[in-house]
């Protein structure tokens, strides 16, 4: 199944389309998002420089291609099938330079295609469920092979361990300052309700302890 789709400018690793609705139901999927951009940014610098790569990382696959100094890149399940992933990328390397091709190169800022990701999405049901006779029968077409395209290990595209290692320190840093910020949060919350309605509660106190002396006394 299709996890997540991601497509950047070769030449600088400008991010120019992600899908907004990808990756909710991966756990740590910031970490697999921060190896994507370290992927890029590997691509804009000369490294890697096979057009087409399939890229093992923990459960899943990266497969990308390159198309008119385009790279689009999807993270699957490993049991999904290699055919399917690349054919998928094709059809979306063929619509986003038909409607995009002539505003690649001067896109300036980070994500300036998003409106793509209708297309990406729509793209992405087709190809989710396998056993589709559409899908099946592009798994048994033969004039589209993938069995000469490299597998690798993210550990060794990315440079190895210390880049890994630095991307995963920084999510759990980030995890664990998030929830710093949120109990921080809720003690001044807290904090905020005792000064709002302490003098309330002060002034209740003695109304009813005025109360209850007048009784005794009367």
């Amino acid at each position: 199944m299709v996890k997540l789709t991601m497509i950047a400018r070769v030449t600088d690793g400008l991010p120019l389309v992600e899908g907004l609705d990808d990756g909710r139901d991966v756990q740590n999927i910031d970490i697999y998002k921060q190896q994507v951009k370290a992927l890029f940014k590997n691509l804009s610098r000369g490294h890697n420089e096979a057009s087409r790569m399939s890229v093992e990382t923990g459960p899943y696959m990266f497969h990308y291609i390159i198309e008119g100094h385009v790279c689009y890149l999807t993270m699957c399940d490993r049991a999904y099938p290699k055919k399917l992933a690349f054919q998928y990328l094709e059809d979306l390397a063929n619509e986003f330079e038909r409607v995009n091709g002539s505003q690649i190169e001067t896109a300036a800022r980070p994500y300036a295609f998003i409106k793509f990701d209708t297309f990406i999405q729509k793209t992405k049901k087709l190809y989710q469920d396998t056993r589709t006779q559409r899908n099946i029968a592009k798994l048994n077409d033969e004039l589209y092979e993938v069995h000469q395209i490299m597998t690798r290990n993210v550990q060794e595209v990315l440079g190895v361990g210390e880049k890994l290692d630095q991307v995963s320190q920084m999510s759990s840093r980030l995890t664990s300052e998030s929830r710093i910020y949120a109990d921080k949060a809720k003690d001044l919350n807290r904090q905020a309700l005792i000064r709002k309605w302490a003098p309330v509660a002060i002034v209740l106190g003695i109304v009813i302890l005025l109360f209850w002396v007048r009784t005794k006394i009367w």
